[in-house]
């Protein structure tokens, strides 16, 4: 079968190929800025340029973290509700990501002893990132069909990890040639941050051209439910939604340990294996590219298996992982870790946007995915804040530390067994019905 034939079988009615790559390229847009920003360049240096390598500098990333997830997670269904009455989808994602690009290139004038404006630059750079990341969501079940959803997903989040290797790439050249001249930390990072801004800004350029828009399929009545119909979903409230809500309280526990490794994995890479700073950025690429393939090849498995097992393989993964890393000390242990890591990663992040897709009614999708914004970034305040606060009580031990993701993991799992799949569908569709 042709290439166009496979979209064909993947995509609803009324997009085809431009449209999932025009979709697509924000994913690898935004991935430079988590990879360059939150796991492998800035995290690093702020812990030990710009807080000068205090006890406390791993705990003050992490609470940092925490504010702009707070806000996200505040404001991120009250944006989604918005744009399902009123269908300002693309401008919004505009904003967003404008406002993303220039805090990050605002990164660049950070020098050693600047906690206050990076923490601020920090905060509001991350704040547009996950408004972002929850609108564009949003599109997946519009354009990818139920059936093909899971390959949808992975085929974004590989493009996504392209995207970050790419952006990285060009930073650890950028690095290798300035350190060659004698140039430090305080003087290269800065330089990559600007890069990382503006590539983040250039890459997501055909999203806004190309992809097209489905019209608003809120009715009035369902745009009279406001922003407090949308928590209670979250918080309590009847059958129809239990299946939702639970998933979502679930990516609450594992996205916890997800979150946690994508913010300290350069962290833990430079304090407790002694990588260099080029050796970090080195082995984040190689990951990066470990996570991608785990998004191309779980995407094809959450459509044949089901999101709710698939998902489930990939949470005891997870939890084997971090006892592995837990109990490695060479480098070469640490290497495969990592590498499993970022297989599971990839197949992890594909299938939660996945299986959030199916779940979520056809006229509340963007206040769905506002929701599932809402369980990633309160997990990545509870994930980041455990293990900074451990690795702060334990007197900057992170190997000791690591242990608690595994736990989060598992609680996660157990939480998600209890997920009807096929009930969920059937109650986001009832909905869909009623809502028309």
């Amino acid at each position: 079968m042709s290439r166009a034939g496979r979209f064909k079988r993947l995509l609803n009615d009324g997009y085809d190929g431009r449209d999932l790559w025009s979709w697509s390229m924000f994913d690898f847009a935004n991935s430079g800025y988590t990879t360059v920003v939150i796991t492998a360049v800035f995290n690093a240096y702020f812990v030990s340029t710009v807080s000068n390598n205090a006890d406390w500098a791993t705990f003050l990333w992490t609470v940092i973290l925490s504010i702009s997830y707070l806000f996200a997670m505040v404001t991120g269904p009250s944006i989604g509700v918005f744009i399902d009455q009123s269908g300002p989808r693309k401008k919004m994602l505009f904003l967003s990501t404008v406002g993303c690009a220039l805090a990050t290139i605002g990164l660049g004038s950070i020098n050693e002893g600047d906690i206050w404006l990076a923490s601020i630059l920090i905060i509001v750079s991350n704040y547009f990132f996950c408004i972002g990341e929850n609108i564009i969501g949003s599109y997946l079940p519009d354009i990818a069909k139920k059936e093909g959803v899971g390959r949808v997903s992975g085929i974004g989040w590989g493009v996504g990890y392209i995207g970050g290797i790419v952006t990285l790439a060009i930073s650890l050249f950028v690095v290798i040639k300035l350190q060659a001249s004698g140039w430090g930390p305080s003087d290269y990072v800065p330089i990559t941050m600007i890069i990382t801004g503006a590539i983040f800004f250039v890459a997501a350029l055909p999203t806004f051209f190309f992809l097209r828009e489905r019209p608003c399929a809120t009715t009035t009545e369902s745009s009279e439910r406001g922003t407090g119909y949308s928590w209670s979903i979250m918080l309590s409230g009847g059958k129809s939604f239990r299946d939702l809500r639970r998933f979502l309280w679930s990516t609450v526990f594992f996205q916890a340990g997800v979150q946690a490794v994508i913010a300290v994995a350069a962290i833990y890479a430079q304090q407790v294996m002694q990588f260099t700073f080029s050796q970090t950025i080195v082995l984040i690429m190689v990951v990066n590219i470990t996570a991608s393939l785990g998004s191309w090849i779980f995407g094809r498995v959450h459509d044949l298996l089901g999101h709710r097992r698939s998902l489930s393989f990939i949470l005891s993964a997870w939890v084997f992982v971090t006892v592995f890393a837990w109990s490695s000390e060479s480098v070469v242990s640490f290497w495969v870790v990592a590498n499993l890591a970022g297989v599971f990663l990839g197949a992890c992040q594909s299938n939660t946007r996945a299986f959030v897709a199916v779940l979520a009614p056809a006229s509340r999708r963007a206040e769905i995915f506002g929701l599932w914004g809402l369980s990633v970034k309160c997990a990545s305040i509870l994930g980041p804040m455990v293990y900074g606060a451990l690795t702060w009580i334990l007197a900057g031990r992170h190997q000791d530390a690591i242990l608690s993701l595994g736990v989060m993991f598992l609680v996660g799992l157990l939480l998600l067994i209890g997920v009807n799949e096929s009930r969920g569908i059937a109650a986001a569709n009832e909905a869909s019905t009623k809502d028309r």
